[in-house]
């Protein structure tokens, strides 16, 4: 558990390694929009991770999973990053010198804010199935609606008024996945603000599968090219999709950290 600064409580799982070949070093997923860091896949990239050796940890976010707070909110944006910042905090005052972020769908962004934040605190970067733009263009949303949104995020900031929802998504039989956000919550995050110093020089590893239903290749490439430094990799997981890996991924990744 990570009590933060403003007294709310983030769960935090973490995956021990019965090997001693990396000691200080940690690997902090941030997982995707809806889900929490327990389930299934999340699951069985950390188990593959530790057993070679890296202590794993995944974060519940506040408002998601077993984390404490409004479900599928967020006071303010400077709250969710400090959530990020204080949690890596935690990590290395357990005596992890090397914190290694591994960011899925929205943890990719998650992952790039943290390492913009805190840079010097950050010694690697797994960010997998993201990127600036997707496939899936967002609907036209009908000027009642619009007005209606405005209205919940001025007079009733912490409901759910938003429902996510897309076209061939499987709705899970798990309690602690979360559907409906506030607006300020899916207003926090600015694709545009997700730049890297350019004096970062840390190993970097961006990854998608070839059947991703909501990132392309191409666009995945673009945001690989925008990563600063020469240290960096690209790799596209064969029949893997958004949310859905062949076992074999995970070994490429730990192939990477190693």
């Amino acid at each position: 558990m990570v009590t933060t600064s403003d007294g709310e409580t983030l769960f935090l799982r973490k995956w021990n390694t019965d090997s001693s070949q990396h000691p200080d070093c940690a690997v902090l997923l941030f997982h995707g929009i809806t889900a929490y860091g327990g389930p299934g896949e999340y699951n069985t990239a950390c188990n593959t991770i530790a057993h070679c050796g890296y202590t794993t940890f995944a974060l519940d976010y506040r408002g998601h999973g077993l984390s404490g707070g409004h479900r599928g909110d967020n006071p303010s944006k400077k709250r969710w990053l400090q959530d990020f910042t204080e949690t890596v905090d935690y990590i290395k005052k357990l005596g992890f010198n090397k914190i290694i972020l591994f960011g899925h769908s929205l943890g990719v962004a998650s992952a790039i804010y943290t390492a913009m934040n805190i840079p010097d605190q950050i010694s690697g970067l797994m960010l997998l199935s993201g990127a600036y733009e997707g496939k899936i263009k967002a609907k036209p949303i009908p000027l009642f609606q619009k007005l209606k949104l405005l209205s919940s995020a001025v007079f009733r900031p912490s409901y759910q008024a938003v429902e996510y929802n897309r076209e061939g998504m499987t709705v899970p039989d798990d309690s602690l996945f979360t559907f409906r956000y506030t607006v300020r919550f899916v207003s926090m995050l600015n694709v545009k603000e997700l730049k890297l110093p350019s004096t970062l020089n840390i190993p970097i590893l961006v990854g998608v599968g070839d059947r991703d239903e909501l990132f392309d290749i191409d666009k995945v490439k673009t945001l690989y090219n925008d990563m600063p430094g020469n240290n960096k990799d690209f790799i596209v997981l064969q029949g893997a999709r958004h949310a859905k890996f062949p076992v074999e991924s995970w070994d490429q990744l730990v192939n990477w950290l190693n």
